[in-house]
């Protein structure tokens, strides 16, 4: 997923907070404006380390907060998984929304994850022609807004994303996710955390975000009523506030001091 998936809190928090924040925001390889990288990159871990590129390429420095949705929070974990020495700047601040630590075959849409046919399905994408790519996507999303009508907002979102991404770059992540655990490391987290979930989330279920609140130390948790995956569109004020008391937790909200940077991960 693209950096559009932000189109509701860059402009909040530029407005809001006027110069004293810098907004860093990104395409993961191959979505939006990215190009496409070797197949076997599509990694969790190749794109924590991609974060730290963009982290020290653009000189980042002071205070931080990493804001990361669905795979965008599992490569901020990832990332702070690293060793100190492979972190050029750890963050104050820790924003995960509608995102997991790990076992994302047990809940969910994860769970499709460990069906034997996704390696099959896998394999059948990397021979067909990009325009034939294109044309499964679409019933896909078809699908889902018939079997999801309430989260209209999260599949018309999802299907946005498709357009910016080809499906042979979302399934060459599957085999890294069924691998994918962070959990050993969350209780190294020293930033202020707030971990945000959809009630209704059928792609990353609130059992998740327990599960990080439960091993980050002093970790908020809002499970919002009513909503899908998609939280920066679907409640965008929750996740602008979310970022704000990271960003600020003893600060006058009005007159923030300092200066202050955030670097944020949209992919799913």
């Amino acid at each position: 997923m693209s950096d559009a998936v932000w189109r509701r809190q860059i402009p909040y928090l530029l407005s809001t907070c006027d110069e004293v924040v810098r907004v860093v925001s990104y395409d993961h390889r191959g979505h939006g404006r990215s190009s496409d990288a070797p197949k076997g990159t599509y990694q969790i871990d190749q794109l924590a380390s991609d974060l730290a590129e963009v982290l020290a390429a653009l000189g980042i420095g002071g205070r931080l907060t990493l804001v990361g949705h669905s795979m965008g929070g599992m490569t901020a974990l990832a990332y702070l998984a690293r060793p100190t020495s492979q972190r050029p700047l750890d963050p104050q601040g820790l924003v995960l929304i509608a995102t997991a630590a790990g076992r994302l075959t047990r809940q969910g849409l994860g769970r499709m994850l460990a069906v034997p046919g996704a390696d099959a399905l896998l394999g059948l994408a990397r021979r067909l022609p990009r325009s034939a790519l294109g044309s499964l996507a679409r019933p896909v999303c078809w699908t889902a807004g018939r079997l999801w009508p309430a989260h209209r907002v999260m599949v018309d979102a999802v299907a946005a994303a498709v357009a910016d991404t080809s499906l042979l770059t979302a399934l060459s992540f599957l085999p890294g996710l069924r691998k994918y655990d962070q959990r050993r490391f969350l209780r190294d987290i020293r930033a202020q955390t707030i971990i945000l979930s959809g009630a209704d989330d059928p792609i990353t279920p609130a059992v998740h975000s327990r599960e990080l609140a439960s091993a980050i130390a002093d970790a908020v948790h809002i499970n919002v009523p009513h909503t899908g995956h998609m939280l920066p569109r679907e409640a965008p004020h929750v996740v602008n506030d979310a970022i704000r008391r990271a960003m600020f937790p003893a600060i006058d909200r009005r007159r923030p001091a300092g200066h202050h940077q955030i670097s944020m991960g949209a992919m799913q």
